[in-house]
Protein backbone atom coordinates (compact mmCIF):
# COMPACT_ATOMS: atom_id res chain seq x y z
CA UNK A 1 0.00 0.00 0.00
CA UNK A 2 1.26 3.27 -0.84
CA UNK A 3 1.58 6.00 1.12
CA UNK A 4 0.81 9.73 0.10
CA UNK A 5 4.25 11.97 0.40
CA UNK A 6 4.05 14.30 3.39
CA UNK A 7 4.06 17.56 2.96
CA UNK A 8 6.26 19.56 5.09
CA UNK A 9 4.33 22.51 5.43
CA UNK A 10 1.41 20.38 6.66
CA UNK A 11 3.66 18.97 9.28
CA UNK A 12 5.43 22.65 10.68
CA UNK A 13 1.72 23.89 10.49
CA UNK A 14 0.22 21.13 12.34
CA UNK A 15 2.88 21.68 15.19
CA UNK A 16 0.78 22.81 18.16
CA UNK A 17 1.42 26.73 19.69
CA UNK A 18 2.17 25.10 23.21
CA UNK A 19 5.34 23.46 21.02
CA UNK A 20 5.89 27.19 19.86
CA UNK A 21 5.42 28.67 22.94
CA UNK A 22 8.07 26.08 24.88
CA UNK A 23 10.49 26.79 22.13
CA UNK A 24 10.26 30.63 22.60
CA UNK A 25 10.15 29.96 26.53
CA UNK A 26 13.73 28.20 26.16
CA UNK A 27 15.08 30.94 24.11
CA UNK A 28 14.16 32.95 26.37
CA UNK A 29 15.75 31.52 29.55
CA UNK A 30 19.11 30.64 27.63
CA UNK A 31 19.70 34.08 26.66
CA UNK A 32 22.75 35.75 28.22
CA UNK A 33 21.46 39.16 27.39
CA UNK A 34 19.98 39.62 30.82
CA UNK A 35 22.80 40.03 32.85
CA UNK A 36 23.64 41.52 36.70
CA UNK A 37 24.58 45.18 36.15
CA UNK A 38 26.90 46.14 39.44
CA UNK A 39 24.74 49.42 41.46
CA UNK A 40 27.98 51.78 40.54
CA UNK A 41 26.09 52.06 37.11
CA UNK A 42 22.86 53.97 36.94
CA UNK A 43 20.41 52.32 33.78
CA UNK A 44 21.23 54.29 31.19
CA UNK A 45 22.13 51.54 28.79
CA UNK A 46 24.35 52.67 25.06
CA UNK A 47 26.85 51.55 23.29
CA UNK A 48 29.19 53.50 20.50
CA UNK A 49 28.45 50.14 18.73
CA UNK A 50 24.32 52.03 18.38
CA UNK A 51 26.04 55.25 15.40
CA UNK A 52 26.04 54.12 12.09
CA UNK A 53 28.25 55.51 9.48
CA UNK A 54 28.61 53.40 6.30
CA UNK A 55 30.64 55.59 3.42
CA UNK A 56 28.72 58.46 4.30
CA UNK A 57 25.13 56.59 2.81
CA UNK A 58 23.89 56.85 6.50
CA UNK A 59 23.47 60.68 5.23
CA UNK A 60 20.91 59.98 2.77
CA UNK A 61 18.50 58.99 4.86
CA UNK A 62 16.89 62.02 7.16
CA UNK A 63 17.85 60.00 10.46
CA UNK A 64 20.50 61.12 12.15
CA UNK A 65 22.49 58.22 12.44
CA UNK A 66 24.93 59.37 14.70
CA UNK A 67 22.26 60.65 17.23
CA UNK A 68 22.69 58.24 20.14
CA UNK A 69 26.34 59.18 20.71
CA UNK A 70 25.53 62.85 21.15
CA UNK A 71 22.91 61.89 22.93
CA UNK A 72 25.23 60.89 25.98
CA UNK A 73 28.20 63.28 24.82
CA UNK A 74 25.99 66.24 25.55
CA UNK A 75 24.92 63.99 29.20
CA UNK A 76 28.53 63.64 29.96
CA UNK A 77 29.54 67.75 29.03
CA UNK A 78 26.62 68.76 31.17
CA UNK A 79 27.54 66.58 34.44
CA UNK A 80 24.52 64.71 34.53
CA UNK A 81 26.34 61.05 33.46
CA UNK A 82 29.20 60.08 34.05
CA UNK A 83 30.42 57.48 31.02
CA UNK A 84 31.82 54.62 33.41
CA UNK A 85 28.40 54.83 34.71
CA UNK A 86 26.58 53.87 30.94
CA UNK A 87 25.40 50.24 30.94
CA UNK A 88 26.59 48.61 27.41
CA UNK A 89 24.32 46.15 26.14
CA UNK A 90 25.00 42.52 24.49
CA UNK A 91 24.10 41.74 21.04
CA UNK A 92 21.12 40.01 20.27
CA UNK A 93 21.99 36.95 18.82
CA UNK A 94 19.93 34.80 15.86
CA UNK A 95 18.73 33.05 18.85
CA UNK A 96 17.24 36.32 20.92
CA UNK A 97 15.78 37.53 17.39
CA UNK A 98 13.96 34.22 16.77
CA UNK A 99 11.89 34.88 20.19
CA UNK A 100 10.11 37.06 17.69
CA UNK A 101 11.05 36.94 14.43
CA UNK A 102 10.71 34.03 12.16
CA UNK A 103 13.20 32.17 10.10
CA UNK A 104 12.70 33.49 6.83
CA UNK A 105 12.47 37.21 7.59
CA UNK A 106 15.62 36.77 9.46
CA UNK A 107 17.06 35.28 6.61
CA UNK A 108 15.62 38.23 4.62
CA UNK A 109 17.93 40.69 5.89
CA UNK A 110 21.22 38.36 4.29
CA UNK A 111 20.14 40.10 0.97
CA UNK A 112 21.67 43.63 0.89
CA UNK A 113 18.36 44.92 -1.45
CA UNK A 114 15.33 43.83 1.38
CA UNK A 115 17.92 45.65 4.07
CA UNK A 116 18.10 48.98 1.99
CA UNK A 117 14.01 49.00 1.33
CA UNK A 118 13.67 48.68 5.49
CA UNK A 119 16.37 51.49 5.91
CA UNK A 120 15.21 53.36 3.24
CA UNK A 121 18.49 54.15 1.18
CA UNK A 122 18.39 52.67 -2.08
CA UNK A 123 21.98 52.80 -2.44
CA UNK A 124 22.64 50.00 0.41
CA UNK A 125 21.36 47.23 -1.96
CA UNK A 126 24.63 47.96 -4.04
CA UNK A 127 26.70 46.90 -0.87
CA UNK A 128 27.82 43.25 0.13
CA UNK A 129 25.44 41.99 2.30
CA UNK A 130 28.67 41.37 4.87
CA UNK A 131 29.28 45.02 5.51
CA UNK A 132 25.65 45.74 5.63
CA UNK A 133 25.51 43.12 8.82
CA UNK A 134 28.48 44.77 9.88
CA UNK A 135 27.80 48.71 9.36
CA UNK A 136 24.12 48.25 9.60
CA UNK A 137 22.67 45.41 11.71
CA UNK A 138 24.67 44.79 13.99
CA UNK A 139 24.31 48.42 15.87
CA UNK A 140 20.80 47.49 15.44
CA UNK A 141 21.02 44.35 17.03
CA UNK A 142 23.19 45.99 19.73
CA UNK A 143 20.81 48.56 20.61
CA UNK A 144 17.84 45.36 20.15
CA UNK A 145 20.12 43.67 23.49
CA UNK A 146 19.84 47.45 24.92
CA UNK A 147 16.16 47.33 24.96
CA UNK A 148 15.78 43.93 26.60
CA UNK A 149 17.98 44.47 29.30
CA UNK A 150 16.36 48.17 29.71
CA UNK A 151 13.23 45.94 31.29
CA UNK A 152 15.71 44.07 33.54
CA UNK A 153 16.96 46.93 34.91
CA UNK A 154 13.50 49.06 35.31
CA UNK A 155 12.25 46.02 37.36
CA UNK A 156 15.60 46.34 39.67
CA UNK A 157 15.67 50.41 39.86
CA UNK A 158 11.88 51.44 39.07
CA UNK A 159 13.58 52.98 35.71
CA UNK A 160 15.96 52.63 32.68
CA UNK A 161 16.27 54.65 29.52
CA UNK A 162 17.79 52.88 26.06
CA UNK A 163 19.76 55.64 24.20
CA UNK A 164 18.24 53.96 21.46
CA UNK A 165 16.12 51.03 20.32
CA UNK A 166 11.60 51.59 19.60
CA UNK A 167 11.89 50.19 16.37
CA UNK A 168 8.15 50.29 16.34
CA UNK A 169 7.44 49.70 12.35
CA UNK A 170 8.78 46.39 12.59
CA UNK A 171 7.24 43.47 13.57
CA UNK A 172 7.59 39.83 13.66
CA UNK A 173 7.53 38.75 9.66
CA UNK A 174 7.94 42.53 8.52
CA UNK A 175 10.19 45.42 8.86
CA UNK A 176 10.26 48.81 7.42
CA UNK A 177 10.74 52.57 7.96
CA UNK A 178 14.31 52.90 9.44
CA UNK A 179 13.00 49.36 11.60
CA UNK A 180 14.83 45.71 10.77
CA UNK A 181 14.26 44.21 14.69
CA UNK A 182 11.50 44.41 16.29
CA UNK A 183 12.75 45.27 20.04
CA UNK A 184 9.77 46.13 21.43
CA UNK A 185 7.71 43.19 21.18
CA UNK A 186 11.53 41.53 21.96
CA UNK A 187 11.50 42.87 24.97
CA UNK A 188 7.94 42.51 26.24
CA UNK A 189 8.28 38.91 25.74
CA UNK A 190 11.32 38.57 27.74
CA UNK A 191 9.66 40.44 30.47
CA UNK A 192 7.29 38.12 30.59
CA UNK A 193 8.63 34.91 31.04
CA UNK A 194 11.92 36.47 32.69
CA UNK A 195 10.57 38.85 34.91
CA UNK A 196 7.32 37.04 35.48
CA UNK A 197 5.37 40.18 34.61
CA UNK A 198 1.76 39.35 33.37
CA UNK A 199 0.33 43.00 32.02
CA UNK A 200 2.69 45.97 29.84
CA UNK A 201 1.47 49.02 28.83
CA UNK A 202 3.13 50.84 25.65
CA UNK A 203 3.11 54.64 25.65
CA UNK A 204 3.91 55.48 21.75
CA UNK A 205 4.52 59.06 21.63
CA UNK A 206 6.76 58.75 18.33
CA UNK A 207 5.09 61.22 16.02
CA UNK A 208 4.42 57.57 13.63
CA UNK A 209 2.22 54.79 14.49
CA UNK A 210 3.67 51.84 16.12
CA UNK A 211 2.42 49.28 13.58
CA UNK A 212 4.69 46.95 14.18
CA UNK A 213 3.89 46.18 18.03
CA UNK A 214 0.21 46.82 16.88
CA UNK A 215 0.75 43.69 15.03
CA UNK A 216 2.65 41.50 17.09
CA UNK A 217 0.11 42.03 20.44
CA UNK A 218 -3.07 42.38 17.98
CA UNK A 219 -4.75 39.78 20.09
CA UNK A 220 -2.87 39.84 23.07
CA UNK A 221 -5.04 40.98 26.14
CA UNK A 222 -1.46 41.63 27.88
CA UNK A 223 -0.56 44.19 26.31
CA UNK A 224 -2.49 48.08 26.14
CA UNK A 225 -1.23 50.17 23.48
CA UNK A 226 -1.72 53.75 23.92
CA UNK A 227 -0.54 55.26 20.36
CA UNK A 228 -0.36 59.06 19.80
CA UNK A 229 0.28 59.79 16.56
CA UNK A 230 -0.25 61.89 13.19
CA UNK A 231 -2.51 59.93 10.76
CA UNK A 232 -1.77 61.65 8.02
CA UNK A 233 2.02 60.32 7.88
CA UNK A 234 3.54 57.05 7.54
CA UNK A 235 2.64 54.18 7.80
CA UNK A 236 -0.85 54.55 7.34
CA UNK A 237 -1.33 50.75 8.79
CA UNK A 238 -5.26 50.80 8.87
CA UNK A 239 -5.08 47.12 10.03
CA UNK A 240 -2.74 47.38 12.83
CA UNK A 241 -5.06 50.30 13.94
CA UNK A 242 -7.51 48.19 14.66
CA UNK A 243 -5.30 46.89 17.18
CA UNK A 244 -4.73 49.99 19.29
CA UNK A 245 -6.86 49.95 22.93
CA UNK A 246 -6.23 53.87 22.87
CA UNK A 247 -5.96 55.50 19.83
CA UNK A 248 -5.56 59.78 19.79
CA UNK A 249 -5.00 61.09 16.76
CA UNK A 250 -2.55 64.34 16.32
CA UNK A 251 -2.87 66.10 13.07
CA UNK A 252 -0.12 67.67 11.14
CA UNK A 253 0.32 71.59 12.86
CA UNK A 254 -0.37 70.53 16.52
CA UNK A 255 1.09 72.61 18.80
CA UNK A 256 2.83 72.47 21.80
CA UNK A 257 -0.63 73.25 24.33
CA UNK A 258 -2.81 71.71 22.39
CA UNK A 259 -0.36 68.24 22.01
CA UNK A 260 0.31 67.86 26.06
CA UNK A 261 -3.55 68.65 26.78
CA UNK A 262 -4.28 65.59 24.65
CA UNK A 263 -1.67 63.80 26.55
CA UNK A 264 -2.33 64.89 30.00
CA UNK A 265 -6.57 63.54 29.07
CA UNK A 266 -4.94 60.18 27.64
CA UNK A 267 -2.81 59.16 30.63
CA UNK A 268 -5.90 59.83 32.97
CA UNK A 269 -7.46 57.54 30.38
CA UNK A 270 -4.69 54.85 30.38
CA UNK A 271 -4.73 54.90 33.76
CA UNK A 272 -8.43 53.70 34.67
CA UNK A 273 -8.46 51.51 31.63
CA UNK A 274 -5.57 49.22 32.24
CA UNK A 275 -2.88 48.44 35.60
CA UNK A 276 0.14 47.64 33.90
CA UNK A 277 3.39 45.93 35.61
CA UNK A 278 5.56 47.23 33.28
CA UNK A 279 5.66 50.82 30.87
CA UNK A 280 7.25 50.84 27.65
CA UNK A 281 8.04 54.48 26.55
CA UNK A 282 8.14 54.90 22.88
CA UNK A 283 9.84 58.37 23.13
CA UNK A 284 10.55 59.47 19.71
CA UNK A 285 11.14 63.24 19.21
CA UNK A 286 9.81 63.68 15.68
CA UNK A 287 7.24 65.53 17.15
CA UNK A 288 9.02 68.36 17.00
CA UNK A 289 8.78 71.90 15.21
CA UNK A 290 10.44 71.81 11.71
CA UNK A 291 11.03 68.05 11.80
CA UNK A 292 10.04 66.75 7.89
CA UNK A 293 8.69 63.75 9.05
CA UNK A 294 6.61 63.88 11.67
CA UNK A 295 4.90 67.33 10.77
CA UNK A 296 4.18 68.60 14.14
CA UNK A 297 5.04 71.84 15.84
CA UNK A 298 6.24 70.88 19.53
CA UNK A 299 8.69 72.90 21.05
CA UNK A 300 11.85 71.54 22.50
CA UNK A 301 10.69 72.39 26.01
CA UNK A 302 7.30 70.57 25.27
CA UNK A 303 9.22 67.29 24.54
CA UNK A 304 10.82 67.94 28.13
CA UNK A 305 7.22 68.59 29.69
CA UNK A 306 5.47 65.31 27.40
CA UNK A 307 8.91 62.83 28.75
CA UNK A 308 8.14 64.55 32.32
CA UNK A 309 4.20 64.06 32.23
CA UNK A 310 4.99 59.91 31.61
CA UNK A 311 8.01 59.39 34.24
CA UNK A 312 5.28 61.01 36.74
CA UNK A 313 2.41 58.84 35.63
CA UNK A 314 4.81 56.04 36.40
CA UNK A 315 6.36 57.01 39.08
CA UNK A 316 2.47 58.10 40.78
CA UNK A 317 1.66 54.32 40.22
CA UNK A 318 5.31 53.02 41.13
CA UNK A 319 5.21 51.14 37.88
CA UNK A 320 8.62 50.30 36.44
CA UNK A 321 9.86 52.10 33.28
CA UNK A 322 12.16 51.96 30.12
CA UNK A 323 12.08 54.64 27.34
CA UNK A 324 13.64 54.33 24.15
CA UNK A 325 14.18 57.24 21.65
CA UNK A 326 12.92 56.02 18.36
CA UNK A 327 12.55 58.26 15.71
CA UNK A 328 13.65 62.14 15.29
CA UNK A 329 15.14 63.22 12.30
CA UNK A 330 16.42 66.83 13.08
CA UNK A 331 20.53 67.26 14.13
CA UNK A 332 18.78 69.21 16.96
CA UNK A 333 16.77 65.78 18.46
CA UNK A 334 20.05 64.73 20.27
CA UNK A 335 20.32 68.19 22.50
CA UNK A 336 16.40 68.02 22.90
CA UNK A 337 16.82 64.51 24.29
CA UNK A 338 19.86 64.94 26.70
CA UNK A 339 17.74 68.57 27.85
CA UNK A 340 14.86 66.17 28.64
CA UNK A 341 16.67 63.43 30.28
CA UNK A 342 18.65 66.09 32.72
CA UNK A 343 15.25 67.35 33.75
CA UNK A 344 14.09 64.43 34.71
CA UNK A 345 17.24 64.33 36.93
CA UNK A 346 16.49 67.75 38.27
CA UNK A 347 12.64 66.33 39.35
CA UNK A 348 14.20 63.37 40.95
CA UNK A 349 12.39 61.57 38.36
CA UNK A 350 15.67 59.50 37.75
CA UNK A 351 19.11 59.33 39.63
CA UNK A 352 21.81 59.32 37.57
CA UNK A 353 24.04 59.64 40.16
CA UNK A 354 25.05 63.45 39.03
CA UNK A 355 24.95 66.19 40.98
CA UNK A 356 21.37 67.01 38.99
CA UNK A 357 20.11 64.58 40.70
CA UNK A 358 20.86 65.09 44.38
CA UNK A 359 19.80 68.76 43.86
Amino acid sequence: MSTAPVNPASVSSSTSASDAETLRRGRILSSKLYFDVPLTKVPIIYSSSYDIAFLGMEKLHPFDSSKWGRICRFLILDGALEKNHIVEPLEASKDDLLVVHSESYLNSLKTSLNVAVIIEVPPVALLPNCLVQQKVLYPFRKQVGGTILAAKLAKERGWAINVGGGFHHCSAGKGGGFCAYADISLCIHYAFIRLNISRVMIIDLDAHQGNGHELDFSNDRRVYILDMYNPGIYPSDFEARRYIDQKVEVVSGTTTNEYLTKLDEALKVAGRMFDPELVVYNAGTDILDGDPLGRLKISPEGVTSRDEKVFRFAREKKIPLIMLTSGGYMKSSAKVIADSIVNLSRKCLIDTGSSHSRG
